[in-house]
């Protein structure tokens, strides 16, 4: 759900440092789905993502939290096709510019996971090895170890997930 309040404050902080482009374009959203992240930057559609329950940590978790993730949308759109490192050089240089320097990485906040029941599982026809999985798979999958063990790394069916019965 779209925050005007929020991203009003992220565009005028983009403002500031020139980016006018990036400033018009830019959303940010409060996002429930979010369990273990605070917050999270979608740089292809200049969107950020916050977890509600940050909230609960005050005003200044939520700054901080919006600056990290606006940081990384100023340092992809400053890149253009370049790739860079999700928390490399210009992360922090953009981090320095928003005022948090010194920024970690990642946050500390006690955002409790939800453990999810794997009732699905799967098999390798090959190795034997046993993939526990939450959701059933939609799309073929094939043994990663055995993919890369035998075929470059590359997907191969000879090693396709098969579904079992117990």
């Amino acid at each position: 759900m779209l925050d005007d309040d929020l991203t009003r404050r992220a565009a005028e902080a983009t403002r500031a440092l020139g980016l006018d482009r990036l400033a018009t374009r830019l959303r940010v959203e409060w996002n429930p789905r979010l369990r273990t992240s605070a917050g999270r930057a979608w740089p292809g559609q200049d969107r950020i993502e916050l977890n509600p329950a940050i909230a609960r940590f005050g005003e200044d978790e939520v700054r901080r939290t919006l600056l990290h993730e606006l940081a990384h949308l100023i340092a992809r759109h400053r890149a253009g096709r370049r790739r860079i490192a999700p928390h490399g050089v210009e992360w922090r240089r953009a981090c320095t510019e928003l005022g948090i320097p010194g920024e970690a990485a990642r946050h500390r906040l006690p955002l409790e996971p939800v453990r999810q029941r794997r009732r699905f599982a799967y098999h390798c026809p090959a190795c034997g090895a046993v993939v526990r999985r939450a959701r059933r798979l939609r799309t073929e999958a094939a043994c990663l170890r055995c993919c890369r063990a035998h075929a470059g790394g590359r997907f191969d069916r000879r090693f396709r997930l098969i579904e079992s019965t117990a």
